[in-house]
Parts: structure tokens; C-alpha cells; sequence
């Protein structure tokens, strides 16, 4: 770290390396900013733990999904071991996912967040949220309302 670096922005920056793995799809780069032991508490779901089953995630997700982060702010504690961010989900529902409705390429845009934990300069763990009620309103048609 550079004396003009401090843990905030470091911790920033290893955020803004995660979301822009994510929307390249590097998932190579993607999993290299995650602790082996990386908690991942998945939106109104439970918690999966460990790299490998994140990889499975993604691989679930690069199925079913296609999407793009936009919008996204992100904020550090002064220690940079907490941090958040704030974005837009632009997506595209490609393949039925286990439990949800089919997909049918139905496009959908929602607001989103995520809480983190870092340790030693990688994500230790990631809190997603965003409104599935609304995400299921955006796939069943009833309307294509851009948040």
C-alpha cells in the first residue's frame, strides 16, 4: 500500500475489481478477490461458505442470468474491513432457475445492495439484497418498469 493509500480506499478498490470482474465475466479475476472461506449470505436465502460453492453459484447464475451491474456507489469503513454498495441489477432471465417461474429472456432492472466483510485485501463475505417481490413482478410481464 502506498502512504496515500489507506485501508478505505483499498478497500474500494477491491470492490470496484470484484464488480467489474463480475460484468465482464471474468470469473477467474472474480474468484481471486474472495477468501477461501468466503460467507456468501444469499438474497432471502441461507448462507453458503466456501470458494468452491461460490463458483458453483456463479455457474448457477451464468445459466439462468445475465446481468450487468450499473450504477454502482461504493463506500469503505476507515479501517476497510466493512463496506457496501449500492447498484442497479440490469439482467436478462435466460434459463429457468430451480423454484422460479420459467424463463422466457424476460429482462428486468432492480435496485440492489450488498454488505462486506474484507479481510487481508479480499471479500470474506458478501450480504446480497434486492426485492425479489418486484423482481417476479418484472419476469411475470406485469409491467417492464425501469427503476
Amino acid at each position: 500500500m502506498s502512504s496515500s493509500t489507506t485501508p478505505q480506499t483499498s478497500a474500494i478498490e477491491t470492490l470496484r475489481r470484484y464488480y467489474q470482474a463480475f460484468n465482464t465475466g471474468d470469473r477467474e479475476a472474480f474468484l481471486a478477490l474472495l477468501t477461501d472461506d468466503i460467507a456468501h449470505d444469499v438474497n432471502q436465502g441461507g448462507r453458503e461458505t466456501g470458494k468452491d460453492t461460490f463458483a458453483a453459484f456463479l455457474d448457477r447464475m451464468d445459466r439462468c442470468y445475465r446481468e450487468r451491474i450499473d450504477d454502482l456507489v461504493l463506500w469503505a469503513d476507515e479501517s476497510g474491513t466493512r463496506a457496501g454498495a449500492e447498484f442497479l441489477v440490469r439482467g436478462t432471465y435466460l434459463s429457468t432457475d430451480e423454484g422460479l417461474p420459467d424463463a422466457t429472456g424476460q429482462t428486468y432492472t432492480l435496485p440492489a445492495g450488498a454488505f462486506f466483510t474484507l479481510r487481508g485485501g479480499l471479500v470474506e463475505r458478501v450480504t446480497m439484497y434486492y426485492n425479489l417481490t418486484e423482481w417476479l413482478r418484472q419476469i411475470a410481464g406485469a409491467g417492464q418498469d425501469k427503476a
